[in-house]
């Protein structure tokens, strides 16, 4: 990563963004979080912590400890206090007369609809708990999740927060092998899956991946409970499998919720694309809750009687976990599910579904944004959206010019945007802008939430000034924060602390523009370095997305003996762009004009798709493989692995790329 220009202790900031989306005056007054949150929060973040945690959520035992840092990296937060995850997710709110409140507005790819109220919730979780308890699961026991988008993705979680047993959610589109190494590093006792889901208009199955996941040697597995959900022929082995509907419908309804110490583990999650042995994360329950709770409340300017809140991701990621089985549970608001894709049957289903159930709360990937863009504005304009009213991003940088579409066209040219940047480890939202307090500029995370402590450093651990670009650090610990990796401390150490001395190091690129606001770059390992200069992919990308003929972009630095690398651009046309010669010198001129002639691409190949992982994720360094002529590595997690035949085939057209 190091060079020996002068600018090697930083990354170039070549980009500006001048358009600025101030608060409406009516959103500024009736917004939950104003911009005084800012100061005292930072006047005693303990305090304001301890405050957040007494308010937002429902203690058994009181806390009279906020934070015990004594033995960092591993953070202690309200910890002699104990509580309920699910009973903060669901009886609080029965108990508190609102029953008969729609939990859940379920919508099932083929059409079939289910409306589930807290009360009814409550009902379902208590069955859950006994019948996890009859199958032998004991609080500290871990269950591992595989499971479409369904109800009782969720109500499988909170069984088994109700009783204490920590889950492990697997993503439903990975392999056997997956599952089977992530059963084994959590040594869980049981599994609960579907016979399968609906996806792209057809069943898809998920039991087997089970069966095949068990039967690759000694297993911790006890018992396998199994959702009917498509009705597809499954088999099923004797003694050990066990119907969902059969155990639910033997178990009473009434169970006592187990109170767990804050520190009792919630839930372990693997993160995707490791190599080796799976990382399991793993986060606790008090603060867990707490930062969830706030954030959602705060970012989100959530009015839990009103609203209707929809986030499109799978309950197999931490954005899931956070933001559709605890945070907006635990604050009572009314959401929207859907188990299938955004284009099954039409484009347009999910604007169908915000007109539908009146979603006034949209939480969804740049990813997705991109690709709706791509389709073309007539699908969102066939559907009337005056119900949203806020709209969120989360999972990557977004481009500027996907962030100006998805306000145009989805947010009607008035709905503020918060673009989140958090992680599977950070577990809840860390920076991104309060929409009734920050003046927001299409790209950029803005600035830490009141409470975080977030900076860019540079190679020396140095905070960089205004404008200048280095590492993304947190340096406070924070409620959500993940305890460790399990069953491995010192690989906890090694991966998030040791870059700089007690700062935890998220592996992300950011700059600073010069109001101090603070832009993602990306993974580190997604920064260039063309002669000397230290180029962000993100801002590469950006520049070509922002041309109007390009819908999606990925950019890779591929070595290069001369100038130590060179950018490599992968595109997307829009519809009815041309595609020859001329584009692609239009476009490395577009990206010259936009960022300086350093940033031009060298080459340009134009592409029908890219390599995602099934969260939506560009795998940019399987591109970086076929822009050095290598074979191409790992693509066990992505969504389609054809894509990359295809990306190879087209290196050998005419029109791929042009050479300087």
């Amino acid at each position: 990563m190091t060079t020996d220009s002068p600018t090697s202790s930083s990354l170039e900031n070549l980009s500006t963004e001048d358009r600025r989306f101030p608060p409406t005056p009516e959103f500024r007054a009736q917004a939950n979080a104003h911009k005084e949150l800012y100061a005292w929060a930072a006047a005693d973040p303990e305090h304001f912590w301890g405050e957040q945690a007494t308010e937002l959520i429902s203690w058994h035992e009181p806390f009279t400890e906020v934070l015990d840092w004594s033995n960092a990296p591993v953070a202690r937060w309200f910890a002699d206090g104990s509580l309920n995850a699910c009973y903060n997710a669901v009886d609080r709110h029965v108990e508190a007369g609102d029953g008969d409140r729609v939990a859940i507005h379920f919508e099932g790819e083929p059409g079939d609809t289910r409306t589930i109220t807290y009360a009814d919730l409550q009902g379902e979780v208590s069955r859950a708990a006994n019948a996890l308890l009859a199958l032998g699961v004991a609080t500290g026991d871990r269950v591992a999740v595989y499971l479409p988008m369904i109800p009782e993705a969720v109500i499988a979680m909170l069984a088994c927060a109700r009783i204490g047993a920590p889950h492990s959610v697997v993503f439903g589109g990975f392999s056997a092998e997956a599952l089977h190494s992530r059963i084994d590093d959590a040594q869980a006792k049981l599994v609960i899956t579907a016979d399968g889901g609906y996806r792209r208009g057809s069943p898809t199955a998920l039991k087997p991946a089970v069966d095949e996941a068990l039967a690759k040697g000694p297993t911790s597995v006890e018992h396998v409970l199994v959702v009917r959900r498509t009705g597809q022929d499954v088999p099923f082995t004797q003694g050990r499998d066990v119907w969902w509907h059969d155990a639910l419908e033997a178990a009473s309804a009434e169970h006592t919720p187990v109170w767990v110490e804050a520190e009792h583990p919630l839930f372990i999650l693997y993160t995707s694309g490791t190599t080796g042995k799976p990382k399991g994360i793993f986060h606790t329950t008090g603060g867990y809750l707490t930062q969830a709770a706030y954030t959602h409340l705060n970012v989100f300017d959530l009015k839990p009687a009103t609203d209707v809140y929809w986030c499109t991701a799978d309950v197999g990621w931490v954005t899931g976990h956070t933001y559709i089985a605890y945070g907006p549970l635990v604050n009572g608001a009314t959401q929207v599910m859907y188990e299938g894709t955004p284009d099954t049957p039409k484009r347009d289903r999910w604007w169908e579904i915000v007109e539908k159930y009146k979603v006034s709360i949209l939480y969804t990937a740049p990813t997705a944004i991109r690709t709706c863009m791509k389709w073309g504005d007539e699908f969102p304009g066939g559907h009337d959206l005056s119900s949203l009213r806020v709209l969120g991003s989360v999972g990557e940088p977004i481009n500027p010019e996907a962030w100006m579409w998805y306000r145009r066209v989805i947010g009607a040219d008035r709905t503020p945007i918060v673009d989140t940047w958090w992680q599977t480890e950070t577990g809840a939202i860390m920076i991104s802008p309060l929409p009734g307090a920050t003046t927001l500029k299409p790209g950029a995370a803005q600035a830490p939430l009141p409470g975080i402590s977030a900076d860019v450093v540079d190679d020396e651990g140095k905070p960089v000034p205004n404008g200048g670009g280095g590492y993304l650090v947190l340096s406070q610990p924070w409620p959500a924060m993940l305890r460790g990796i399990w069953g491995d401390m010192e690989r906890y150490q090694d991966t998030y602390w040791s870059r700089f001395a007690g700062i935890y190091f998220a592996g992300d690129g950011a700059k600073k523009d010069d109001d101090g606001d603070i832009w993602l770059l990306g993974r580190v390992d997604d920064v260039m370095n063309v002669s000397g200069h230290r180029l962000s992919t993100a801002e590469i990308e950006s520049a070509l997305v922002s041309h109007p003929s390009v819908a999606e972009a990925a950019v890779v630095g591929a070595n290069d003996e001369t100038t130590g690398q060179v950018v490599v651009a992968f595109v997307i046309l829009r519809g009815g762009a041309v595609q020859d010669e001329g584009t692609v010198e239009e476009l490395r001129a577009h990206v010259a004009k936009e960022i300086g002639p350093i940033a031009k691409p060298r080459r340009i190949l134009v592409v029908q798709e890219l390599p995602k992982t099934r969260s939506g994720k560009i795998m940019r360094r399987l591109l970086r493989d076929i822009a050095e002529h290598r074979e191409v590595g790992d693509a066990t997690t992505l969504a389609d692995s054809s894509v990359m035949d295809l990306i190879a085939q087209g290196l050998d057209t005419p029109v791929a790329g042009s050479e300087d």
